[in-house]
């Protein structure tokens, strides 16, 4: 989905809590017109999830979550590991295994206070996604098979206590367009991330979002176009209020 209108970009400073984990307190009650809504954002590295969740949350006047990355003492150790398998692939050490229950427990920690705050939000990056970067890692041998197996027989016991996103808002990057940004942001822990490993988990996010879709309603944005935070909420209006958009499954199962 494409807004035909030529928009002009969101600010680019992140704001000051977006690398920790807890929300915007300055939020206020979000527009009755959406009632009581959990706005997920996905999307690759980089593609500006944080950023948008900041001016979303402003915009809509609701509490903003972020994903955990500055206290995260899993993340440097994980991409030195990263880089290490191009030399030597399939050399598993049991920091990916460790790195995905650390953000799972993480997520699923900020995923229930959001339930339990009983008010509406939004979420740069939801829980499913970590699905993603586990089937990735074990593919690629950096998580042992058996690990893979704990981690998703553990999401699937924690999904018996989540509450689904009202939507998920996907922005659509390609692999290269994620990779300028990575290095347009200077993340030391991010510098030896490769093309190759953004185009595989491109494509975990293209069969992620197939299969998510069927459970929580998508809205997929092309977002090498960057949207004003107006025209997003817009956009999420127009196709949360349209019914003929949901679509209802039971469970979404990470090992698909």
């Amino acid at each position: 989905m494409q807004i035909e209108s030529t928009p002009q970009p969101l600010a680019t400073g992140r704001h000051p809590l977006a690398d920790g984990s807890g929300p915007n307190e300055r939020a206020s009650a979000t527009s009755s017109e959406l009632g009581n809504i959990f706005i997920g954002i996905s999307g690759m590295i980089g593609a500006g999830k944080s950023t948008l969740a900041t001016a979303l949350g402003q915009h809509l006047g609701i509490d903003t979550y972020y994903e955990p990355v500055t206290d995260n003492e899993y993340l440097a150790d994980f991409y030195r590991d990263t880089a290490r398998s191009i030399e030597n692939p399939g050399a598993s050490t049991g920091v990916a295994f460790a790195m995905q229950v650390y953000l799972l427990n993480r997520r699923f920690q900020q995923h229930q206070e959001i339930i339990w705050r009983g008010r509406s939000a939004v979420q740069d990056r939801t829980i499913y996604e970590d699905s993603i970067f586990a089937k990735m890692l074990a593919k690629s041998g950096l998580m042992d098979e058996r690990d893979y197996r704990t981690y998703v027989q553990l999401f699937r016991n924690m999904s018996n206590f989540m509450c689904k996103p009202s939507v998920i808002v996907f922005l659509d990057v390609s692999p290269e367009a994620s990779a300028d940004r990575i290095r347009a942001r200077s993340r030391d822990v991010e510098a030896k991330i490769e093309l190759g490993y953004l185009q595989a988990l491109y494509d975990g996010y293209q069969e992620f979002i197939e299969n998510i879709s069927k459970v929580i309603p998508v809205i997929r944005i092309d977002y090498e176009r960057f949207q004003t935070a107006e025209q997003m909420a817009e956009v999420i209006k127009r196709e949360y209020l349209d019914a003929s958009f949901l679509r209802r499954v039971t469970t979404f199962d990470p090992a698909r």
